[in-house]
């Protein structure tokens, strides 16, 4: 099965108590790789944390449509990260077809540059990309068909369940231009304080992932009633026990 990562924005209070020590934390229940979030901003955390704790990052959250982007390729460049992903395009600008395109024509072009860099650029999902349709189709099925083939897609699974999707069916529909799954659990609502370990909640967690039984499954909660790393912990040991 593809290895596990863990979406830092997770655990965000405890990297801002301790960045190092929490990245530790993650080390400590078994994950070699993270997915970083605000990446300039924490360059010199993980360039030090990283290697100190033996992860990588394949992946990492940028914004793409503001700041230096080239400066963010460089960056991710140097830390070994493979594929930046787009996390936000607000939600307005998934209503009509000419803005859904506008949007993939710029990462088509930040794509063009990062390959420069000998990296690929992906988008990350929110409910409204999925709740908005064009033609009866998810706003984000109509914004992949305008996407140029090396830009690829990381599904937030549960953002695209909140939003009305069939999320096995879509994920079957976008193929292969998925490469990586946000796998996360909870009532289903836009609540983020509903979520809770993955595997504990309704989503169903199997038939999700073996709609892209290939992509890098990122552990995520954005909020929680209870311990977030705990729910991490419980998370990964759900998704191995039910891989083994």
């Amino acid at each position: 099965m593809p290895e596990l990562s863990v979406q830092l924005y997770t655990l965000r209070a405890a990297l801002a108590a301790d960045f190092d020590a929490a990245l530790g934390a993650v080390a400590a229940l078994g994950f070699r790789q993270v997915e970083p979030f605000r990446l300039v901003e924490f360059a010199d955390e993980l360039r030090a944390g990283l290697a100190r704790h033996g992860l990588s990052a394949p992946t990492t959250h940028m914004s793409l449509g503001q700041g230096d982007q080239d400066k963010t390729f460089a960056l991710a460049r140097e830390l070994g990260i493979e594929t930046v992903i787009d996390p936000h395009v607000d939600s307005a600008r998934w209503q009509a077809e000419a803005d859904i395109a506008d949007i993939a024509r710029g990462l088509n072009a930040a794509a063009a540059r990062a390959a420069e860099f000998g990296l690929r650029v992906g988008y990350h999902n929110h409910h409204f990309e999925l709740e908005s349709r064009i033609g009866g189709r998810h706003a984000l099925e109509v914004f992949a068909d305008h996407l140029n083939p090396e830009v690829v897609l990381e599904v937030d699974t549960y953002w695209a369940y909140a939003g009305g999707a069939d999320v096995p069916a879509l994920l079957r529909q976008l193929g292969d231009r998925v490469v990586a799954l946000h796998v996360k659990d909870g009532d289903g609502s836009l609540d983020g304080k509903q979520q809770v370990a993955v595997g504990s909640g309704k989503l169903p967690i199997w038939e999700i992932i073996e709609a892209a039984p290939d992509a890098l499954r990122v552990i995520e909660l954005d909020d929680s009633q209870g311990d977030l790393l705990e729910a991490v912990r419980v998370s990964r040991e759900f998704l191995l026990a039910g891989a083994a």
